[in-house]
Order: C-alpha cells, then sequence, then structure tokens
C-alpha cells in the first residue's frame, strides 16, 4: 500500500504539504497552549497591575485564562461554518491557501502580545487559530478524499489523523522548558504555528485543485484529466472520469445544498443520521477525558499512587489501560470517521455533510470540557461507564446500519444507502417539511 502511494507522483507531497497546514496545526494549538499556561497567567496579572495599579484576584485570572482557552473552539466552529460554502465557491486549494493567511495573522498578533502587554491581543490570536483550524480541518479531508484513488482513499484519509497526533507532540516538544517554554519565550511558541503555514502558503500553490471538484463542481474535464495525471502518475483515468461524470449525471448538475435542503430530503435521512452518531461518538467516546484531563492527573499522582496503591500492580495496570485505549482510539475512531462524509454523501451533499460534521466535533469538544469535571465528581470511579455505554450503542449501529465502503465508488455506497432509505421509509422518498 505504501509502495502504491509512494508511485503516485504528486499525491504524497500533497499528504504531506496539506497535513502541515491543515490537522497538524489543529494538534499543535491544542497541545501548546498547555505548555504556557503558568507564564501566561503570569503575563496577565502583570499587564493588569501595570494598566490599573491593582492586584488581579486568582480567581479572575483562571476566568480570563478560561476564556484564552476556550476561545478556540468557538474561533472552530465558525471556521467550520462557512469551510463549506468557501470549497465550492472557491475550490479546495484556494481556500487552504487563503486560511494560510489566517494563520499567519494570528501568528504575528500572538509573536507581539508580549511586547505590546496585550492578553488580548492572545484572546484574538486564538480565535483566529480556532477558525483557521476550522476550515482547515475540513476542506483538508475533502481536497484529500477527492484527489485520492479508489484503493488509496482510506490510508491517504487517515494522514489526517496522523498530523493531528504530530502537531500534538511537535506542541508538547517545544513547549518543553528547554526548548521554548519559558518565562521569556512563550509567546515564539505561540507564534510557531505561522510556520506551517508559511511553509503551506509557497508550496501548495504547486499542486493542481482536487480533480472531483475540477470536473463536476467547474465541469472541466481538461483539467481534471491533467490533476490527475500530477497526482497519480500517467495512466489510463478512463475509469476514473466515468465515475465522476456518473456521480455529475445523478446530481444533475445541482449546486451545492444548504443543510435545511439536506434535512427535509428522506432520500439521504440515513446518511444524516450516520454521519451525526459518529461524530457525536467521537465526542463521547472519552477520548478527550482520557488523554486530556485523566492522563494528566495520573501522571502527577503517578508517584504517590504507586506508594499508596493496596496492590502495587495497579497503578501500572491503569497507565498501561490509558495508553492502550489511546492507541486503539488512533487505530479506528480517529481516523475512520474523517472519510465518512466523502464516502457516503455525492459531490453536491459533502460540504454541508463535513461542516454538519465539524460542527458536532467543536460543540462537543467544548461540552465534554464543561460537563465531565461534573461527571466525575458525581460518579467517581465509575464515570467512564458512561463513555463505555456510547462505545456500545455506536459499536451496534455501525455493525446495522453503516455499509462496507472498502474499494467501493461513491455510487456504489450511495446505492447501499438508497435500499435503506426505501425500506424505512416507504417508497416516496420526497422531501419532507420540518
Amino acid at each position: 500500500m505504501l509502495k502504491k502511494l509512494l508511485q503516485g507522483h504528486l499525491l504524497f507531497p500533497l499528504i504531506l504539504v496539506a497535513g502541515i497546514g491543515g490537522s497538524f496545526q489543529y494538534g499543535f494549538n491544542v497541545s501548546s497552549i498547555n505548555a504556557n499556561s503558568a507564564y501566561i497567567k503570569l503575563f496577565i496579572a502583570e499587564t493588569w497591575a501595570e494598566r490599573f495599579g491593582t492586584k488581579l484576584e486568582d480567581t479572575t485570572v483562571k476566568l480570563i485564562w478560561s476564556l484564552v482557552v476556550s476561545i478556540y473552539p468557538i474561533g472552530g466552529l465558525l471556521g467550520t461554518l462557512n469551510a463549506g460554502h468557501l470549497a465550492v465557491k472557491y475550490g479546495r486549494k484556494k481556500v487552504l491557501l487563503f486560511n494560510n493567511l489566517v494563520d499567519i495573522l494570528a501568528a504575528t498578533i500572538m509573536l507581539l502580545s508580549r511586547m505590546a502587554r496585550s492578553f488580548e491581543m492572545i484572546m484574538v490570536g486564538r480565535f483566529l487559530y480556532g477558525i483557521n483550524a476550522g476550515i482547515g480541518l475540513n476542506v483538508q479531508s475533502m481536497y484529500l478524499g477527492e484527489s485520492s484513488p479508489i484503493k488509496l482513499r482510506g490510508v491517504v484519509s487517515l494522514t489526517r489523523a496522523m498530523f493531528v497526533a504530530f502537531g500534538k507532540v511537535t506542541g508538547q516538544t517545544i513547549g518543553l522548558r528547554e526548548v521554548l517554554g519559558t518565562e521569556h519565550r512563550w509567546h515564539f511558541l505561540l507564534a510557531f504555528s505561522g510556520l506551517p503555514a508559511l511553509i503551506q502558503l509557497i508550496s501548495l500553490p504547486w499542486f493542481p485543485d482536487s480533480p472531483r471538484y475540477l470536473l463536476i463542481d467547474r465541469q472541466d474535464k481538461v483539467l481534471c484529466l491533467d490533476a490527475l495525471q500530477r497526482l497519480w502518475g500517467k495512466g489510463d483515468f478512463s475509469e476514473e472520469i466515468a465515475d465522476m461524470e456518473a456521480e455529475q449525471a445523478v446530481i444533475k448538475g445541482e449546486g451545492a445544498r444548504t443543510a435545511r435542503e439536506m434535512f427535509r430530503d428522506r432520500s439521504i435521512r440515513w446518511q444524516l443520521i450516520t454521519n451525526v452518531m459518529v461524530t457525536v461518538a467521537m465526542q463521547l467516546c472519552g477520548i478527550n477525558a482520557v488523554s486530556i484531563i485523566v492522563l494528566v492527573l495520573v501522571l502527577a499522582d503517578c508517584e504517590f499512587a504507586l506508594t499508596q496503591a493496596r496492590f502495587t500492580w495497579m497503578p501500572y495496570c491503569s497507565i498501561f489501560l490509558i495508553f492502550a485505549y489511546i492507541f486503539s482510539y488512533g487505530m479506528g475512531p480517529a481516523g475512520v470517521t474523517a472519510i465518512i462524509p466523502f464516502e457516503i454523501f455525492t459531490q453536491s451533499c459533502r460540504p454541508v455533510a463535513y461542516a454538519i460534521n465539524g460542527t458536532f466535533h467543536w460543540l462537543g469538544l467544548f461540552v465534554m470540557g464543561m460537563v465531565f469535571p461534573f461527571i466525575v465528581e458525581g460518579l467517581g470511579p465509575f464515570c467512564f461507564l458512561i463513555f463505555l455505554g456510547d462505545c456500545l450503542v455506536i459499536a451496534v449501529y455501525v455493525f446495522i446500519i453503516l455499509p462496507e465502503t472498502k474499494g467501493k465508488s461513491i455510487l456504489e455506497i450511495t446505492a447501499e444507502f438508497q435500499k435503506l432509505n426505501q425500506r424505512r421509509a416507504g417508497p416516496n422518498n420526497a422531501g419532507i417539511p420540518l
């Protein structure tokens, strides 16, 4: 599989370029902010004292810090809601290019925040980073999914999760005190995202736009064929072109559909339900609680646990299970959910499907961060039973409802869902009023 990927001329470099300016940015900005939390809180307190001559209470510092952290998913939600429309109007490639300008602007604001003695600039920068991530995650998935052959579609889409993990590791690494995690260099760490954005801004113009976008949306067969040859190498692409033209004929030249139109259409009812179910399950499976909250607490109290535990093997077992859970999550749900909207929706529905996917992602991230501490307080060590129930429910749902998509064209997958929609809704698949 890797050999086929490397033989694809510009496809492998495209994965690297799209990933470094897309999901890498999301992973980096999620992890890097925590490395500087103590220094940013100190900066907030010092800035307030310089302006007003009074000491800021710890509770107020924590409140401002919470705003700095929570404004990121708000920006992400805003970016997600606009990603689909922008991708249709300007194309996947152009949106990613201009999205880098948002990131570079945010990085510049972050870099100047310490010199300007303004913690408000950090908030603005985080908000812009969120917009960049909201657009980048969705458009990157569309771009790579539409640029890859059917046999490599799953592998290529998995790279989104890989770059998220790479971004998190990078943020944690350069956030160490030996690198940029110091009182005098934290603003350089916050501005580091501008470098990957600059790399993508310079290199992405050398790549073609998505072949499916060029043929189905822009109806330019010549550019589509040129893009296929540049991405996949020389060869006979008559089968791929025929598949795209068949999809184009099915949607009959209609433009991108709105969310309202999709929710009113019974013919895609189970695709929508599946998209929402899988996305919500991602947030309720417990990965955010395990990887962010619980892991930090376990590692912080590891020494105490090792000395106080009744069974000396129990702390080691707990840490092993946590890492095993994160590993299994990365092998499965983390990568698979990114490709679901691409595989089960046609071209006219796909941008809105990704917007719906991203909306539930950012809302789930925000809600879990707010609710989970209260769940822990109420249920204690049994708090993860809720996540166990969610995993069981979604496993049964996927087994019964979601058809196997490996090696199938978009129309073949759509036909299988069509059978399900007809069985559930009857012969009349016309839209119904809300």
